[in-house]
């Protein structure tokens, strides 16, 4: 590690890759969250917190969040959050039955038809 160092000016250089594959590696519903993580995460915190929730996904290929954004606005009434097809990240709000059947559809289109390796829908 020391000659690796010496050879970069005492600087690491660390490189992130990610693996080729078509997964979705979290799917997690947020029920009833508190109105601080709606505003540490920068959502709309002007929702009836005790019927809401925040379903969060992570994908890839990362471009996928765009298609899985789009099959949620389309298949149940949230709003959306976040989507960033370098990250893979999806986050949207509503409510807690519209969030879990946003991501179920999510699920099952990725599944069934594009053919990637899903995770079970985690909830707390």
């Amino acid at each position: 590690m020391e000659n690796i160092l010496n050879m970069n000016d005492g600087k690491l250089r660390i490189i992130q890759e990610t693996v080729p594959g078509k997964q979705v590696t979290l799917a997690h519903v947020i029920a009833s969250p508190d109105e601080i993580v709606y505003k540490k995460l920068g959502l709309n915190p002007s929702v009836d917190y005790q019927k809401a929730a925040i379903g969060i996904l992570s994908m890839t290929p990362s471009e996928v969040s765009v298609i899985a954004g789009d099959l949620a606005i389309k298949t149940s009434v949230i709003d959306m959050g976040f989507i960033d097809r370098f990250s893979g990240t999806l986050m949207f709000t509503g409510r807690i039955s519209e969030v879990e059947s946003a991501i179920q559809n999510i699920l099952a289109y990725l599944q069934n038809t594009l053919k990637f390796t899903i995770c079970e829908i985690t909830k707390t």
